[in-house]
């Protein structure tokens, strides 16, 4: 070989090197979905979906279908973008979304969806850099049938705890009633066109006190073991807690998991309904706001890494028409949940009912009931553990009604103080272990 030919050999095997090297280059950066904001480059945004890294998945967020928007029955939301605001109780490195047409009666298209952090509390624009185009098996558009959900696949986004996220989708077409949560507590906004890739929120001119579609979102976390379920009515739903500053006592709950010393690494959702009764359902096929014994399914054992539940329910089964005035009804009603719970390992911790004196509903007869249901639960043989929110919040001079600190003035849903004074009476103890033997 001449001297020549050696230098062109070594040339081409340099060559090659290189090759190998950007091909190696690309490859990792192209699967690191963390590193692509969808609203930069000319060539339009890229799809954020990646394979997930370590963790477990659990709930960080989450909202009940309850019914059907009034005014939606035929056009639903054609057109338009709607951008949820949503909070998390944890965060972690991806996450995705449930989408429920529930309520639907035709199929609805979702042609376009994204999650963003937002820029600030309350606020339409999504933070710099944060903004994810989801995709559903791979594809950005997905159709769900009538009474159907699906979930996105994982969107590869940083996600804080204790924090805003929007989450925004896109039908172009009518999709007949909308699935919605109506008792947010929460700001979310509207925009005319597709919208769900502005970084800039000026677009969502209108606001909404509802979350559409969305009912869940899951992150990928390695510091939360798993999620704990609340399910319960409009207390537990929040529906007297400030709008917007998440003072829910699911909210306060939420900080202290994370916050205190020894306490379980656990997500909290939120699966209040207002209204909400154990025995009985709403109007509809699909029930508008179902029984608490039908939705328990779906809103507490199909919930991604449930480790436990809390039980807040009853005070409507005795205040709203129908009147239950059988506590061994409503008692046998909770002990069936707690059954249902025990099949899937999970531990339950039930609430005892606070009072409700000074409301429009009040009667010395449903008082009575009351305080049968909770004799039974204080006795033990309806949860593997109770929190005594009636003792916490009841007046102590007057133990029918609230202590006036604890009462957001309509005698029956606390007050922030109130919800904050629940959270604190909890014992985070009780959410540890398995399922307690067959009660």
């Amino acid at each position: 070989m001449t001297k020549r030919h050696g230098y062109a050999l070594l040339a081409a095997v340099l060559a090659v090197i290189v090759v190998i090297s950007a091909a190696i280059y690309v490859g990792v950066t192209g699967t690191d979905g963390g590193s692509q904001d969808i609203s930069a480059g000319p060539r339009g945004p890229r799809s954020s979906a990646a394979p997930a890294s370590s963790g477990v998945w659990v709930g960080s967020w989450s909202a009940s279908p309850a019914g059907s928007e009034p005014g939606t029955e035929q056009k639903g939301f054609a057109g338009r973008s709607i951008r949820n605001v949503v909070h998390t109780s944890v965060g972690g490195s991806s996450a995705r979304i449930t989408l429920s047409n529930l309520y639907g009666t035709t199929p609805l298209s979702i042609t376009h969806a994204s999650i963003a952090l937002a820029s600030a509390s309350n606020n339409p624009a999504a933070a710099a850099g944060t903004l994810r185009r989801l995709t559903f098996n791979g594809n950005t558009s997905v159709v769900i049938p009538p009474g159907q959900q699906v979930m996105s696949d994982a969107a590869r986004v940083r996600v804080p705890h204790d924090t805003d996220l929007l989450v925004t989708t896109y039908s172009p077409t009518p999709s007949g009633p909308v699935t919605y949560h109506p008792h947010a507590r929460q700001i979310s906004y509207v925009a005319e066109g597709d919208r769900t890739e502005d970084q800039l929120g000026d677009a969502y001119t209108e606001q909404s006190p509802y979350w559409r579609y969305l009912s869940a979102v899951d992150v990928l976390s390695n510091e939360t073991d798993g999620t704990v379920v609340v399910f319960g009515d409009s207390i537990t739903d929040g529906i007297s807690s400030t709008m917007g500053a998440n003072r829910r006592w699911t909210d306060v709950l939420a900080g202290r998991l994370r916050a205190e010393s020894g306490a379980p690494r656990y997500g909290v959702v939120n699966q209040g309904i207002s209204g909400n009764r154990i025995l009985s359902d709403g109007l509809g096929n699909p029930a508008i706001n179902p029984s608490g014994l039908s939705r328990f399914d779906r809103d507490v054992l199909d919930r991604t890494g449930v480790k436990a539940v809390v039980i807040a329910l009853g005070v409507n089964d005795i205040l709203r028409n129908p009147h239950q005035n059988d506590p061994d009804r409503i008692v046998e009603g909770l002990r069936e949940l707690t059954r249902q719970a025990h099949t899937r390992g999970l531990r339950v911790v039930g609430a005892t009912l606070m009072p409700f004196g000074g409301h429009r509903g009040y009667a010395p007869a449903l008082e009575s009931v009351r305080q049968a249901v909770n004799e039974e639960i204080r006795s033990g043989r309806v949860f593997d553990e109770f929190v005594d929110f009636d003792r916490a919040l009841r007046d102590p001079y007057d133990p029918r009604k609230l202590r006036e600190r604890y009462d957001s003035g309509d005698h029956l849903h606390p007050s922030d103080a109130g919800f904050r004074r629940m959270a604190e009476t909890f014992n985070l103890s009780h959410l540890k272990g398995s399922a307690a033997a067959e009660l």
